[in-house]
């Protein structure tokens, strides 16, 4: 039902925005989904479609990742080739994480995403991704158990976060640093749970991390104890056992059996 419905809206042209002759990206082509949706206000007729499309988005989302068992989600860059240190520290939290019963969740593209679900998959554990879609068509890695594409970033960020007791994040760009920020303000912020967050190479973080605390904290932007909630280390045990005490002490999570699957929901 949900594929029929999201099929009909793809059939009025829901993308539509500049004439095809004037579309930066060229002619023929469509225009990415979230640039039309941030345009501004369209027709009554568009925004409904839009918000129809987005909730088709959250429903599929929320029905692929109801049996995943509880994640842990790795964030990083892309960039980052098989050769990196950086692709091997990704690789080996996420065989780690697997061994700790986790379900490893990433956004799904390469670089760390692909080491940390690669390491999950090596070690018999399971391993998700969230892929997006972009304008260079970034491809879902191969050591995925299964993945979904999104067309909106917030539609997946939700995802990413929703499904987690923890949060991995080594080094990245403005993506990684989006969705960091992302997880620390709802923790600061008391929406989800005194969740860890581990930095994990210190190299690159400390200069982030001391201006959080020599200028903004200093300056009162944050409050003093908002930095405890980033835990820095360079340790795959350290990384490990901070999981370990904040993501499953403290929470009481265990291994329990999955919710039972309806047919009739198509699951």
């Amino acid at each position: 039902m949900l594929e029929w419905l999201r099929r009909q809206i793809d059939v009025t042209g829901l993308s539509g925005g500049a004439a095809a002759a004037d579309r930066p990206w060229g002619k023929g082509t469509r225009d990415p989904e979230e640039r039309v949706f941030l345009e501004g206000p369209r027709t009554r007729r568009f925004e409904l479609l839009r918000a129809l499309r987005i909730f088709i988005e959250f429903v599929r989302g929320f029905r692929m990742l109801h049996f995943v068992g509880p994640c842990v989600t790795v964030f990083g860059s892309a960039r980052f080739p098989e050769s990196h240190a950086y692709y091997a520290l990704a690789r080996e939290m996420g065989a780690r994480l697997s061994g700790m019963g986790f379900t490893v969740m990433t956004g799904g593209g390469p670089g760390v995403m692909e080491a940390a679900n690669r390491g999950a998959k090596e070690s018999g554990g399971r391993s998700i991704g969230c892929n997006i879609k972009l304008p260079m068509e970034q491809e879902p890695n191969p050591y995925v158990d299964s993945w979904m594409e999104f067309r909106y970033f917030f539609v997946r960020k939700v995802m990413l976060v929703k499904y987690s007791y923890a949060f991995v994040v080594l080094p990245g760009g403005f993506g990684t640093m989006d969705e960091l920020f992302e997880a620390a303000t709802l923790v600061q912020t008391g929406k989800i749970k005194h969740f860890p967050i581990v930095l994990m190479g210190r190299a690159y973080w400390e200069p982030m991390m001391a201006f959080l605390r020599d200028t903004m904290e200093a300056q009162g932007t944050i409050s003093p104890g908002d930095l405890d909630h980033l835990f820095l280390t360079d340790s795959p045990d350290e990384a490990v056992a901070h999981v370990e005490r904040m993501g499953i002490a403290a929470f009481g999570l265990k291994r329990t059996t999955q919710p039972r699957r309806w047919w009739f929901l198509g699951e």
